[in-house]
């Protein structure tokens, strides 16, 4: 027999029993084969050699072991997908450099163990883990309306923040029930609602162990500031997002149907989506520094989703607002008595001009405004030294301030610009 057609000597391998009515394998009978020298698909077809990281792939080990291995392994993997469910033993198989054997034992894995970690002060996980027991569910069914909202505990005897626009449709009848993060739910009142401000605060009685936030100052955050939002986007409980306040002091119009607040609105790339509405806008410290309220769409006609424009009413307006509510059951904002032209291009708020008002004058009778100096026609253009471009920058600068504050008018009045200084006068609402 030539040389090339000899077999090289093997050492016996040692006996494997046979399976019963089986056959004892051979386990030669699978040569050993190489790296793979092209692309190899794996559970998912397409998937290149090496698998990536991640993907749900362990690493090849360094030691090829044969086609054996990778049937074993391509079968191991079907059964997974399979699922745990097939009541007959498999036995584990160790693989070295002799022959392949069947280990019998049992093996017992250890505990997992439940127990959560602290998380480094500062990130992401250590502000969920100490806001989420503060954050809660709003279920709302009225007569002709229901649906799911956010909001926050703000004391340890059961008020709650949230929007009003979340709690208006039971504000005339209906049911309010709150969930929260252990599991526990409650009915819930309205003690006071503003819709001028898209504010409303409840409260829930008997329910012991809440957990108040501690809330923050939005004067003292900056565009470019790491925060996280937290809600129940969708229905679903507890969801955690995180971002950067992306702009300060943006004007944004909010609320239900008949209902529109003007909020000088933080603005947010963190994932703010319908549900959200009422939850807590948390910054690196885990201080509350804004009420979600408000997405911006893409298109009129776009379903409502984040595109990374979120809105926030600050919270240094908030907790003047939910003070009001809890102590008198209503809210005031500051106005100066007159009627501003929304069909105005601008630049500048206009008020409107008497001869285009026919169902109230454009200035309040001896409201801030008139006692100011101030005429049908003038047009606003700087508010304490800031521009104003249009009426609703003009409200929510208005109203990022108290009753009774002065402020400083830039107008213009036949092309000259003057001042004015104006005492703000008060609304409910």
């Amino acid at each position: 027999m030539p040389w090339w057609a000899q077999q090289p000597e093997r050492p016996a391998p040692p006996p494997t029993p046979a399976p019963r009515g089986r056959e004892a394998p051979d386990p030669w009978r699978y040569p050993v084969a190489g790296p793979p020298s092209g692309p190899v698909s794996g559970p998912a077809s397409g998937a290149a050699w090496p698998p990536a990281p991640g993907r749900g792939v362990t690493p090849a080990p360094r030691r090829r072991t044969g086609a054996l291995l990778a049937l074993v392994l391509a079968t191991a993997l079907l059964s997974g997908a399979v699922g745990a469910s097939v009541g007959t033993f498999v036995g584990l198989r160790a693989y070295d450099d002799g022959p392949v054997s069947e280990v019998s034992a049992p093996v017992v894995l250890g505990a997992a163990t439940t127990e959560v970690s602290a998380r480094a002060p500062g990130t992401v996980a250590s502000i969920a883990q100490r806001l989420l027991p503060s954050v809660v569910k709003i279920t709302v069914e009225g007569p002709s309306t229901q649906g799911t909202g956010s909001g926050f505990v703000l004391s340890a005897d059961g008020y709650i923040l949230t929007n009003n626009h979340v709690v208006a449709g039971a504000a005339d009848g209906g049911d309010i029930q709150v969930s929260f993060a252990d599991d526990r739910e409650s009915p819930a009142r309205i003690v006071g609602r503003s819709p001028s401000y898209d504010l409303a605060v409840l409260r829930v009685d008997g329910v012991d162990d809440l957990r108040p936030v501690v809330l923050g100052s939005s004067d003292a955050v900056t565009v470019g500031d790491p925060v996280v939002a937290i809600g129940s986007p969708l229905g679903l409980e507890g969801t955690v997002t995180s971002g950067i306040v992306s702009a300060e002091n943006r004007p944004v119009s909010a609320g239900g149907s008949g209902e529109t607040a003007f909020i000088n609105a933080l603005q947010t790339d963190a994932a703010i989506n319908p549900g959200n509405s009422g939850g807590p806008l948390v910054d690196g410290a885990g201080r509350v520094v804004g009420v979600n309220s408000a997405i911006a769409r893409a298109g009129p006609d776009s379903a409502p989703g984040n595109i990374g424009l979120g809105f926030a009413i600050p919270i240094d307006q908030a907790r003047r607002t939910a003070e009001q509510l809890i102590n008198t059951g209503r809210a005031v904002y500051p106005v100066i008595g007159a009627v501003l032209d929304v069909r105005y291009a601008g630049p500048g708020a206009r008020i409107v001009p008497d001869a285009e008002v026919a169902e109230q004058p454009a200035l309040t009778p001896g409201g801030p405004a008139e006692q100011a100096g101030l005429e049908p026609g003038d047009v606003i253009v700087e508010l304490g030294g800031e521009e104003v471009n249009a009426a609703d920058e003009l409200i929510v600068a208005i109203r990022s301030h108290r009753p009774g504050d002065t402020i400083t008018l830039t107008v213009e009045r036949e092309g000259e610009q003057r001042e004015f200084e104006v005492t703000l006068g008060s609304a409910v609402g």
